[in-house]
């Protein structure tokens, strides 16, 4: 195989370099020259050839047959010379093959630091290959550690549009609610006036409420001391008839006139204040159905008119079962 000249000019300059590092002591190596050279082992194998080859002299064989001028010179010196020639020759012989000898250890020499080199270099291939399966399996590794980082980050993006998404309607439900509560305090405010207004009614209402009830205990008071006189007038007609039943029958009658009509102003006048009552009832109840205390007085006012009412029917009974008795005749003497 025939080398490049550029190839075999970095083969023999790295040669010649080491060589010379080595202080022409011993020819440097195939691999040596190879990792110098930067060239593949063949390429460095035959150009270490051509350099040792290069650097072995040559030894030129002696010419075996007599020159012609010696065989005229001297017969006589023609055997001494011609021993003396065979003496050159055989020393040259010698010399070439020393020379042969030196050329082929040199060669199983460079044949050995081939073998060397290829099993290094076999072992630097196969060093290389483990790399790079390691790198090739790293890359893998890289690669599905890759994808796992990118299905994280996708779901991380995912998560963070999501996150954003709920961050706008929170923004937006913070608005609302914002608003409602603005909304709310203004309504709240107008509450709190309606109310302020509202009590400032009520304590009107209570104290009308007051004002009624007063009213109508004055009322009830002077109801029950008419009854009471009415009562007082009727006692004294009844005694009255008990003495002089037959002599007063008529004044019996004319009393028991009166007295109706004095139950039909009485049941009047009850029946004007339990429309009172009804009135205040209704208004308490629509100002504020916790006026216990107006209730209770009014509950109280109601069971003295049903005691008037009953003490009245009491009476009106008692005058009309005195009125309804027979009236006894005087004993002729």
């Amino acid at each position: 195989m025939e080398l490049t000249k550029d190839t075999r000019d970095r083969i023999f300059a790295a040669a010649d370099s080491l060589y010379e590092q080595a202080g022409r002591a011993a020819f440097p190596t195939v691999d040596a020259v190879r990792k110098t050279a930067r060239v593949n082992m063949n390429d460095a194998s035959a150009g270490m050839k051509d350099w040792r080859r290069a650097q072995t002299a040559q030894a030129a064989p002696v010419a075996v047959q007599v020159p012609e001028a010696v065989m005229q010179a001297s017969s006589a010196a023609l055997s001494a010379l011609w021993q003396e020639a065979q003496e050159l020759a055989n020393e040259s012989l010698r010399a070439a093959q020393a020379g042969w000898d030196a050329e082929r250890i040199e060669a199983e020499t460079l044949n050995k630091q081939m073998a060397d080199a290829f099993e290094a270099q076999k072992a630097e291939l196969e060093a290389a290959q483990a790399r790079i399966d390691e790198l090739e399996t790293a890359g893998r590794r890289a690669a599905a550690d890759a994808e796992v980082q990118r299905q994280q980050i996708e779901e991380a993006r995912n998560a963070l549009l999501g996150m954003q998404q709920r961050a706008a309607v929170a923004e937006q439900r913070a608005e609302e609610i914002e608003r409602r509560a603005s909304d709310l305090r203004t309504e709240l405010d107008h509450a709190h006036q309606e109310a302020a207004q509202g009590r400032a009614e009520l304590a009107g209402v209570r104290q009308a409420h007051a004002a009624e009830i007063g009213a109508l205990r004055s009322d009830l008071a002077a109801s029950q001391a008419k009854a009471e006189a009415a009562a007082e007038k009727a006692a004294a007609a009844t005694d009255a008839l008990r003495t002089e039943l037959v002599t007063v029958k008529a004044k019996a009658e004319a009393a028991q006139e009166a007295h109706q009509e004095q139950r039909k102003q009485a049941a009047a006048e009850a029946h004007r204040t339990a429309e009172r009552m009804t009135a205040t009832q209704t208004e308490r109840d629509q100002a504020s159905k916790g006026e216990r205390q107006a209730r209770e007085e009014a509950a109280t006012l109601r069971g003295q008119l049903d005691a008037l009412k009953d003490q009245s029917a009491q009476l009106m009974q008692a005058v009309k079962t005195q009125g309804e008795k027979p009236v006894q005749k005087p004993k002729k003497d």
